[in-house]
């Protein structure tokens, strides 16, 4: 694990905020010509680090070739090859210290519960490329995402085959049966909808629809906390009419957009310290202890607490969120 400090000049974000507006403005160029999407992000890559660049190329090759998907639409190929991507988001970017990812069973079915924040699933894949750098016995994570991001196009391309999955109780319970490492969002839209003044607080994790999930199937619990995925998009107030044309539950108005057009989808780059908790074992309880309310309410509690005070300590842990 890289549970060592980090300095405040290491892994500079600096030399990559210039490629990554380039990128954009030349991908936002590409798409005003009238190009397809896939040839206008094939030209904008040009603009990236080398690795983030092949990254890119290798993604697109492999979209747009015939490839093997599971049910679900996860494509292998694909994770690995936006992995070094993501590696470079996960390393340089965002300089993510990730804490217990051991704690992760390295076998068999797993609910990897976590709090949640921005537009965009980054947390999901943060958290994917934690296990994936830092586990001994690395594994894929599937997501559960919320099904407004599949009616986007190309975006819901990309986070099908890295892993994403329709958020549902069904899904989540077909993907543990199958004995994946399944990542669910409690706090759902609600979590995404935070103000700046809010942020690290949890929201209510609704009537306890995980534990029924992991009683259900025996997966043992793995709280997480995420911090730093609260500041990429500080949010100051909501663009309602955008989210009502995009289908999402919110869409933030922040400092950078839309006063910078598309450059103010860029996430900032602030500090993020991932800490896994240990498993909190369901498998004794038996698949009908799902029906009882005050057994699944408490279970839900115990998650909550757990979450918020490793949030609490993590933000004091990290200290300032860009330096």
């Amino acid at each position: 694990m890289n549970d060592a400090p980090r300095t405040p000049g290491e892994s500079a974000t600096g030399p990559l905020l210039r490629p990554a507006v380039v990128f954009l403005r030349a991908l936002r160029a590409g798409l005003a010509r009238g190009v397809s999407p896939l040839e206008a992000l094939a030209s904008a890559g040009a603009a990236l680090p080398g690795e983030a660049r092949g990254a890119i190329e290798a993604a697109i090759s492999r979209l747009e070739g015939d490839y093997a998907e599971d049910e679900w639409g996860f494509d292998e190929g694909f994770a690995d090859a936006v992995f070094p991507l993501l590696e470079l988001m996960y390393e340089r970017w965002w300089r993510v210290r990730a804490i217990g990812v051991g704690n992760v069973p390295a076998h068999g079915r797993a609910l990897l519960v976590a709090n949640h924040a921005g537009v965009l699933p980054w947390d999901a894949t943060m958290i994917a490329t934690a296990i994936m750098r830092e586990h001994p016995l690395p594994r894929p994570t599937r997501f559960l995402v919320l099904r407004w991001a599949f009616e986007l196009p190309w975006l819901s391309i990309a986070v099908r085959r890295l892993g994403g999955v329709v958020a549902s109780p069904y899904n989540a319970v077909r993907l543990l049966e199958e004995e994946e490492l399944v990542a669910v969002f409690p706090e759902g839209a609600r979590g995404i909808g935070k103000r700046w003044s809010e942020r690290y607080r949890l929201q209510r994790f609704g009537r306890g629809g995980f534990v029924e999930i992991a009683l259900r199937t025996g997966a043992p619990i793995v709280p997480v906390a995420v911090v730093g995925s609260e500041e990429i998009y500080p949010k100051i107030a909501d663009a309602r009419l955008l989210a009502r044309l995009i289908g999402a539950p919110y869409f933030p108005i922040t400092p950078t957009f839309p006063a910078l057009g598309p450059l103010g989808a860029i996430p900032l780059p602030s500090r993020w310290r991932i800490e896994f908790g240990e498993p909190i074992e369901t498998a004794g309880y038996g698949p009908d202890s799902a029906e009882d309310r005050r057994l699944v309410l408490e279970l839900a509690e115990r998650v909550r607490s757990d979450i918020q005070n490793r949030l609490l300590t993590g933000v004091f842990e990290r200290g300032s969120a860009f330096i």
